[in-house]
């Protein structure tokens, strides 16, 4: 693809910008730069969107049926056995991501050092983040464990709880945004914007169940004292 990319001014001037389009404005200046059809992208692209959807029917499915645990003997080896699983399917999709960068051109006005050093400090926030919140959840917590009936005493509040909503999903997000900076991908920052969109997709339908079940479970206290 050529690099000759229409600027800001393909959304009209930043004069006159509708912040409504603006994620469409990316997007298509996103595209302008890749080559969808590219083996490699469509992969990453198929992990993405496969992975949140692939561990929220599971833990649905388990939730409603119990069967995981049946089958395990065990909510809590159920419960390790489907986070083995979706690590290894995150392993992949980094992969995909990776190789999907590798195989398309990159973007001259990100190849500099200015832009890798803001990679790597996005990177270091977004792993702080996903560190963080991993060791405040516990693996359980980190692993849909409420769905398999592993609650805590009550929903976590501490850091990094307590700056933002969901810091596992946006770290990751923030690491995937700091990888595509510093190799001044293009394709890297619109897959990042996909994984953003998807996330959000799983947050709006993950954040209900895990609000209801900590409300159950704190009207279940309340009704035994």
């Amino acid at each position: 693809m050529s690099s000759s990319v229409a600027g800001p001014d393909c959304c009209g001037g930043l004069g006159n910008v509708d912040f409504r389009q603006a994620d469409f404005c990316v997007m298509t200046w996103l595209l302008g730069y890749v080559d969808p059809s590219d083996p490699c992208f469509v992969a990453a692209i198929l992990t993405i969107a496969f992975n949140p959807l692939f561990w929220n029917v599971v833990a649905r499915w388990e939730q409603k049926t119990r069967k995981l645990s049946k089958a395990f003997r065990s909510p809590y080896l159920a419960c390790y056995s489907l986070g083995a699983a979706i690590l290894l399917l995150n392993i992949l999709r980094s992969h995909c991501f990776t190789q999907a960068m590798l195989s398309q051109p990159k973007m001259e006005s990100l190849d500099n050092p200015m832009a890798y050093r803001v990679g790597l400090a996005l990177l270091g926030v977004g792993s702080t983040f996903v560190l963080s919140s991993f060791f405040a959840l516990g693996f359980t917590g980190t692993f849909l464990g409420d769905y398999f009936g592993i609650l805590k005493e009550a929903r976590v509040t501490t850091f990094p709880f307590n700056i933002l909503d969901n810091p596992m999903y946006w770290g990751s997000t923030a690491n995937y945004l700091g990888w595509a900076v510093i190799h001044a991908s293009p394709t890297g920052l619109l897959l990042t914007v996909v994984v953003a969109l998807i996330y959000r997709v799983a947050i709006l339908y993950e954040e209900p169940f895990t609000a209801q079940i900590y409300q159950q479970k704190a009207s279940s206290s309340h009704k035994r004292s």
